[in-house]
């Protein structure tokens, strides 16, 4: 008996040492959720005229964008990073990169076209939401910015800590999917909140968190280099 409530105790514990990067990755993906492009606005706009499961399938489509963008940003990434001085530097860049998203975020200018027209009664095949999804998302240049720079400082942070990294990545694309099926479910009501005004408020808040977010990485990049941490 006591053996199997030592191997309980001790998972519980290698859940709560990881919960940090989850939550984390949790934090920054919300940012990413929340920022208002080409891609929040083709999923509310399909899921008013389309429906749920259109909206679901474009959701799915932008996670296997995200997904794609991850995993391309890390191969090049764990190249790179195999110095240690090269770490610290792409750190330090990449929280510069994140500061100045950050500062374009909370100035950016704001236009809502209320234009719904082109709906038609012809519905497209599954696998034309599916690749809507994917292109859209993979073909903004700020998601491969957010990405590259998120994955160079996630990746000069934790080091060699691999499972960190994946726990990250998970909270972090679990909550950007998460989020887009929650704008999926209430488009009719989200369509309401979508005024220059409101935008221009959520654009601020995501600006800060950005922000942040860079200064984190930035310091963590030097902390971890002088083995401060």
């Amino acid at each position: 008996m006591l053996p199997i409530l030592r191997q309980w105790a001790n998972n519980c514990l290698l859940i709560i040492n990881f919960m940090d990067p989850f939550l984390e990755g949790a934090v920054l993906g919300m940012t990413l959720a929340v920022l208002f492009g080409p891609a929040l606005f083709a999923l509310v706009q399909t899921s008013i005229y389309r429906g749920f499961r259109s909206g679901f399938l474009l959701a799915v489509g932008i996670f296997f964008s995200d997904l794609a963008l991850v995993f391309l940003c890390l191969v090049g990434a764990l190249q790179i990073l195999s110095n240690d001085y090269n770490r610290l530097i792409f750190g330090i860049i990449s929280g510069f990169i994140l500061i100045g998203y950050g500062v374009f975020t909370f100035s950016r200018q704001v236009r809502v076209s209320e234009n719904g027209n082109g709906f038609t009664e012809k519905k497209p095949g599954w696998l034309t939401f599916l690749l809507k999804g994917f292109f859209l998302n993979i073909a903004n240049p700020f998601v491969w910015f957010w990405w590259i720079s998120v994955t160079v400082g996630v990746t000069s942070n934790y080091g060699d800590d691999a499972r960190s990294a994946v726990f990250f990545f998970t909270g972090a694309l679990s909550m950007v999917f998460a989020t887009d099926l929650l704008k999926v479910y209430i488009a009719k009501k989200l369509k309401g909140f979508l005024n220059e005004k409101n935008i221009r408020r959520v654009n601020r808040i995501v600006g800060i968190l950005l922000m942040a977010f860079g200064l984190i990485l930035m310091g963590r990049a030097v902390a971890y280099h002088y083995q401060l941490l």
